[in-house]
């Protein structure tokens, strides 16, 4: 049964231009869903280089060790990514499962196995039927098309309730660079490295140590700074593929100039994908931001804007529009970080509602709670003891999330 579109969903979509060197196609495998694709076939053209960030899971995915272990060579040629099943916790069926896999996508489009990506996700613990690719992997390649990106985002589908997709153009030597991506989750969110799967393709030439160095950074501010219950997947995958098909010089090394503007659009894509993600956080009627300063590090803000965002307790009483901030004040004690309990100050908005370790003076409970039925909510929170600040974004926790998870395998 097809879940409701999350009331934080986008209103309308980007328009995505094609990727020059890139072509993709869906279709219907029947791997768990009925009536919907659930396989995602990419082609890349000669050339393309790729970079990724893979769960810090210890009981990773069958497809995450694959791509562990063919991203050392830099290079790609095609992705294949199902969703329904994660193939995960299967043992020697699974490690069997991905060779195949990758045999049906290489041999469809005409490349070697080791020069394809993989990513699966949803059931953990079901083994994945690779004979299902066999019997679609040809007829996606007969059909590859540059567009359109929503269905490619609809295919690597789970429990999200709707595509995710988000793009940026920047020019060098006046020729646009585009660089796209599609991405997928909507629980089981606490990256601690990517997300949960996303896939980001653009047609800039650079090398892949340098797309890499690109990369990693970049995760920090966008998907390892979401979270919806704090759960990090077996499955984690975060892919970019460079086709360097633009007319431009490769960009060989990180001190090129042109690497800091392509990573600040690449960063850009990331973080659009990362918050939609939490806008379609299972059962999720608000979007919270948690901010985070005046802490003795970087690292230590943002440990407590995780404690923050990660607690149960909190994100009830968001979603009850509660505007309970003792709450808050347990999440930073609990967070093992330094802190200081008489110099701390809470806001909810532009509202203080506390400080000096007290509630504030001119504290407004009307006011409050009025800002707390908004449908996007910003905590803010000042340590008093350091320059150090982060932002981490989640959502609100509802009953809507035991109703989704309570069922989920069956």
């Amino acid at each position: 049964m097809a879940l409701p579109v999350s009331p934080l969903a986008p209103a309308s979509y980007p328009e995505l231009p094609e990727v020059r060197g890139v072509r993709f196609a869906t279709a219907e495998a029947g791997i768990k869903y009925r009536n919907r694709t659930d396989v995602l076939l990419t082609a890349m053209d000669e050339g393309t280089t790729v970079a990724g960030v893979l769960t810090t899971s210890k009981c990773p995915s069958a497809a995450v060790d694959w791509c562990r272990q063919h991203l050392a060579a830099g290079t790609a040629r095609g992705l294949l990514v199902n969703s329904g099943n994660a193939n995960a916790f299967t043992g020697s069926k699974g490690v069997a499962s991905v060779a195949l896999s990758a045999q049906f996508a290489a041999d469809a489009l005409g490349v070697k196995p080791e020069e394809i990506q993989l990513a699966s996700t949803g059931v953990i613990g079901e083994p994945l039927d690779a004979n299902k690719f066999a019997e679609v992997t040809g007829e996606m390649a007969g059909r590859l098309a540059p567009g359109p990106w929503l269905d490619a985002a609809r295919a690597i589908m789970t429990t999200d309730t709707f595509p995710k997709v988000a793009t940026a153009t920047v020019a060098f030597d006046g020729e646009d660079v585009v660089i796209s991506g599609i991405a997928k989750g909507s629980g089981m969110i606490a990256p601690d490295m990517a997300t949960m799967l996303s896939f980001v393709f653009t047609d800039a030439p650079i090398a892949a140590p340098v797309l890499q160095a690109l990369l990693t950074p970049a995760i920090g501010k966008s998907f390892n700074a979401v979270t919806v219950d704090s759960d990090t997947s077996t499955s984690d995958t975060c892919l970019v593929f460079a086709t360097g098909k633009a007319n431009v010089a490769p960009i060989e090394s990180v001190d090129d100039p042109r690497a800091a503007t392509f990573a600040a659009a690449l960063g850009d894509v990331l973080h659009e994908l990362a918050l939609l993600i939490v806008r379609d956080g299972e059962g999720a009627t608000k979007l919270v931001t948690v901010e985070v300063e005046g802490a003795e590090s970087d690292h230590s803000a943002f440990r407590i804007a995780q404690s923050i965002a990660n607690s149960p307790l909190v994100k009830t009483a968001i979603a009850g529009e509660d505007a309970n901030w003792g709450r808050v004040v347990m999440a930073v004690g609990k967070a093992g970080e330094p802190a200081d309990r008489d110099r701390l100050r809470i806001s909810f908005g532009d509202i203080q509602v506390a400080t000096a370790g007290e509630r504030d003076p001119s504290y407004d409970e009307q006011a409050v709670s009025s800002y707390m039925k908004n449908d996007e909510i910003t905590i803010s929170v000042g340590i008093g003891l350091g320059n150090g600040s982060a932002t981490v974004y989640t959502c609100d926790l509802t009953h809507g999330y035991i109703s989704i998870n309570g069922d989920y395998r069956s």
